[in-house]
């Protein structure tokens, strides 16, 4: 069946694998942007309409959303001020959209609304990031739509701020100062997100269900950059921070101009375990790639060179 779907944040990371993802199934997908000009990459792909609009405001939203059979919601951020229980970008972006984008479905009688929270969401949690994931799952529980919500653990793919981040502290540092090295993770390919997503779409004993998403495989975070070195062929020695000197160290990047590397608020996050409660669900007929796959879009080199050194980091 072919579906017509709004996606808002459809234009991140994310965002751009679901669309072309879609799109190969034969959906006709509606992407607001604040500009058109940045998304025109997206806007190339056959059904792909770009949308100039500010998903904020109430009435761009339910207008964008007109029409639609679906709704998709990525938005979401890593930092924020700080708040409690969280701060200002937090609570925008993770809250108040979810809940406006509620209602603009409810107004335009959308009955399937697929949104992206997080593995680790808990009104409660530790971190401003979770507390904030989890109140928006809330929002749009309470909001009488039986909506099908995704919790991954962290994801990686071509393009991610993940693995590729530790590959370029690498290439540049002769040595990495490592902040909560043993916190744990499942990470999740991008593509296997986009195909949870778009069997959700099609699939109704999903309607009103919260599934968690992860790998095949947990890995500390001390592996996944090991990973990320030797996979990149630029592997570092690696210094595990003590908890005093990993805080002061976030609060300096907090400070410093542009995105930070890493906030006291993602060590508040990582105290919890980014690991999955339980197995993946049937219904969602997905077998993820596990993290061998990240091998080939981390180095250039050959192919040969890149196995031969993911097979150094597992032991094989």
């Amino acid at each position: 069946m072919r579906y017509n779907v709004c996606v808002v944040g459809g234009t991140g990371f994310i965002g751009s694998h679901l669309v072309a993802r879609l799109v190969t199934l034969g959906h006709a997908v509606r992407l607001p942007t604040r500009r058109v000009e940045a998304a025109k990459a997206l806007g190339v792909l056959p059904g792909v309409e770009l949308v100039e609009c500010d998903v904020h405001d109430p009435r761009a939203l339910e207008r964008v959303i007109a029409g639609s059979d679906a709704v998709i919601n990525l938005v979401g951020i890593l930092h924020s001020d700080r708040g409690t229980p969280y701060g200002r970008a937090f609570a925008r972006a993770h809250v108040e959209l979810p809940r406006k984008i509620a209602q603009a479905c409810k107004d335009r009688g959308v009955t399937r609304l697929i949104h992206m929270s997080a593995l680790g969401a808990d009104s409660n949690g530790p971190s401003m990031y979770q507390r904030s994931k989890g109140d928006g799952e809330a929002v749009v529980r309470e909001s009488g739509i039986a909506a099908t919500i995704f919790r991954p653990s962290v994801v990686f793919g071509p393009g991610d701020h993940f693995l590729n981040t530790f590959a370029k502290l690498q290439r540049r540092l002769p040595v990495v100062p490592l902040a909560s090295a043993n916190a744990r993770f499942q990470p999740i390919y991008v593509s296997d997100v986009a195909q949870a997503f778009a069997r959700a779409l099609e699939c109704d004993a999903t309607l009103g269900k919260t599934y968690e998403l992860g790998g095949p495989d947990v890995y500390t975070l001390e592996a996944l950059v090991r990973f990320a070195g030797a996979a990149c062929g630029c592997e570092r020695p690696i210094l595990p921070l003590p908890d005093s000197t990993a805080r002061l160290q976030a609060a300096i990047f907090e400070k410093l101009p542009g995105e930070p590397i890493i906030t006291r608020d993602n060590l508040d996050s990582m105290t919890v375990d980014n690991v999955l409660t339980g197995p993946l669900a049937p219904e969602l007929d997905l077998t993820p790639n596990g993290l061998e796959i990240a091998v080939d879009y981390l180095n250039g080199g050959n192919w040969e060179k890149r196995m031969a050194d993911y097979r150094r980091f597992a032991g094989r």
